[in-house]
């Protein structure tokens, strides 16, 4: 991206442009972010392309004031944090299911970021409910954060698994990985009857006081940790909710078009 791009997509996020790539900057862009742009698999269900590409993830998600899943939330932060001066590398995972198994490879994209000043993180703002900052790399002791106790934890094969409260989210795989390289994950998320995505809708977007949900037409805010559920009586309402509550702008309500049994991706 170049300078008026980066800055567009601060100004998306309602961040300032650091005059460093800190330690202190990233965690404050990853909080915006997450504030600002919604986990929603929209997409999926309105028939819409979704292309890995850095130009394609930006413009949807500052030029269509879109969200997106994880290829596409942490692969257009890649890209600004790129543009910021932090030197990213793109991770795979395979996010584990109820059982405790994990999923396909490339099942989801997290974000390995080094700060100036020497930091090692493993950003994500794109796994739904999640850690509020980055993860320490090195760390492998609890770390506290408003999302939960987190833990990242080295395996026998060399691998990182991340946990939220003791209870194992997904596992990274170290070696460095382009954009491209996650099209056959992205593209099973989109099709298969097994995936979460097919089977569902949701649009959520983290608050400074808890999270707002939008799932088909039930509307959850949770508040302090108490939660307030709405059923939404029309497609007006609906609309007027993805308007209202994250800023989506759409010409008609997603559904999702079968049910099957569920999959394993985390979701909000």
């Amino acid at each position: 991206m170049d300078f008026d791009q980066t800055d567009a997509y601060l100004r998306r996020i309602g961040a300032e442009r650091p005059t460093a790539p800190t330690t202190r900057a990233l965690h404050d862009l990853q909080l915006a972010h997450l504030r600002a742009v919604p986990f929603e698999n929209l997409s999926i269900h309105l028939g819409e392309d979704i292309e890995l590409t850095d130009d394609s993830l930006v413009a949807k998600v500052v030029g269509a004031h879109r969200g997106g899943f994880c290829y596409e939330l942490n692969g257009a932060f890649a890209t600004l944090l790129t543009s910021l001066g932090f030197e990213v590398t793109l991770l795979q995972a395979r996010v584990y299911d109820a059982s405790g198994h994990p999923g396909i490879p490339y099942d989801h994209l997290a974000l390995r970021v080094r700060t100036g000043d020497g930091g090692d993180w493993l950003a994500d703002v794109g796994f739904g409910t999640h850690s509020h900052f980055p993860l320490a790399y090195g760390e492998r002791g609890d770390q506290a954060d408003p999302g939960g106790t987190f833990r990242v934890t080295r395996t026998p094969e060399g691998d990182l698994d991340v946990s939220r409260d003791g209870k194992a989210q997904y596992v990274v795989d170290q070696r460095p990985r382009a954009l491209g390289d996650f099209t056959s994950g992205a593209w099973w998320h989109r099709t298969s009857p097994r995936s979460h995505f097919t089977q569902s809708l949701v649009c959520s977007l983290l608050t400074g006081t808890g999270r707002i949900t939008l799932s088909g037409r039930t509307l959850t805010t949770t508040t302090d940790g108490e939660r307030h559920v709405v059923e939404l009586a029309t497609d007006a309402d609906v609309l007027d909710a993805y308007a209202t509550h994250f800023g989506i702008a759409l010409q008609q309500v997603p559904h999702v078009k079968k049910t099957v049994s569920p999959g394993g991706h985390a979701t909000p």
